[in-house]
């Protein structure tokens, strides 16, 4: 299916590997443009050039993190005129409630709540103004499914998730939906240190903590980061134009709950 997306412009958010980088390569491949965001410059400077290699894409790179101001000023001096904004941010660890003062609390706020919403105030107008918009935030099964040690994320991210149906509703006569994608054992980095996490945990191997990771998912596995970069890129598309403020769990159809 062609996306009808070649040629537009795209900032994706945290994306020099992961989730943001895999849906900055599903874009690409739609023949997007992409400005890719991180921390790491030598990281950051490798996706770039892979992304290129392999698609042949029109690619640009915005070193800091999401939450700064500062960061935000140079995506924009980058890609003026996005058609397509991913929001992306590491989350808090998991942890204990008892452990997490107001400082924790402020931070998980600052990186999984506000920083998007800042990004999104920042393109709003103008994808209002020019009648094409998709922003796509990618958050957690934990939104709705939370648990008690992901509750920093949790609860910031289910923030964003309120404030961001609210304005899909304020945008939708303009072509911009905003939707909002919820990832569950995706085969990251990130799963990999949480599988060590378990192994050393549970005194057993890195291969045996996958293995007990598959089988809470119904689908037996750890989903591919590309199929995840693929429903993203969807919900980019022209023919999703009449889908918003919507969550979409990539999930392996673990999710247990009926809405």
């Amino acid at each position: 299916m062609d996306l009808g997306i070649s040629g537009r412009r795209a900032i994706v958010a945290a994306s020099s590997r992961g989730l943001g980088y895999a849906c900055a390569e599903s874009l690409a491949r739609e023949g997007v443009d992409i400005v890719l965001n991180g921390r790491d410059r030598a990281r950051l400077d490798a996706a770039a050039a892979a992304l290129r290699n392999a698609h042949g894409s029109t690619v640009a790179t915005v070193c800091g993190d999401i939450g700064d101001a500062d960061t935000v000023a140079m995506l924009l001096a980058a890609c003026p005129e996005p058609d397509i904004v991913v929001t992306n941010n590491g989350g808090p660890a998991p942890g204990r409630f008892a452990d997490w003062d107001r400082d924790a609390w402020i931070a998980a706020l600052d990186a999984n709540m506000l920083a998007p919403l800042a990004l999104i105030r920042a393109v709003l107008g103008g994808m209002a103004e020019r009648r094409f918009g998709r922003i796509v935030n990618i958050t957690s099964a934990m939104v709705k499914t939370p648990l008690s040690p992901m509750a920093l994320s949790t609860g910031a991210r289910t923030g964003l998730t309120s404030v961001a149906k609210a304005l899909s509703r304020d945008v939708a006569h303009a072509n911009v939906t905003i939707n909002n994608l919820l990832p569950e054992r995706i085969d990251t980095d990130r799963q990999r240190q949480m599988a060590e996490l378990h192994a050393s945990l549970a005194g057993i191997t890195v291969d045996e903590a996958y293995a007990h990771m598959a089988t809470t998912i119904a689908a037996g596995r750890l989903g591919r980061p590309g199929e995840f970069g693929d429903a993203c890129a969807f919900l980019c598309s022209a023919q999703a134009g009449f889908i918003s403020g919507q969550n979409l769990q990539v999930d392996g159809g673990s999710y247990e709950g009926l809405i």
